[in-house]
């Protein structure tokens, strides 16, 4: 639904005429370029302070897990499942 009258929530002192110094797309190419960054449900997060931790744990399941050819990624919609 679309508002009859746009409500103008910038406070008056902010103005982008008098800034310098900003860069458009200074980090597009690395957004672009996608991400490497998972979101740890809180238990797990508690288990797992700090990022060394959590690449132990996953070099440790790496190590162990039997390697089976063809199925080295899970399936694409089995991120979606688990949300």
């Amino acid at each position: 639904m679309k508002k009859d009258k746009e409500v103008d929530e910038l406070e008056p002192e902010y103005d982008f005429a008098r800034m310098s110094g900003g860069i458009r797309g200074k980090y597009a190419a690395t957004y672009r370029g996608g991400t490497n960054l998972a979101r740890l449900d809180p238990d797990v997060a508690a288990a797992f302070t700090t990022d060394s931790a959590v690449n132990e744990a996953l070099r440790a399941i790496i190590r162990v897990a039997p390697k089976r050819p063809g199925n080295q990624a899970a399936p694409a919609d089995a991120a979606s499942r688990r949300r």
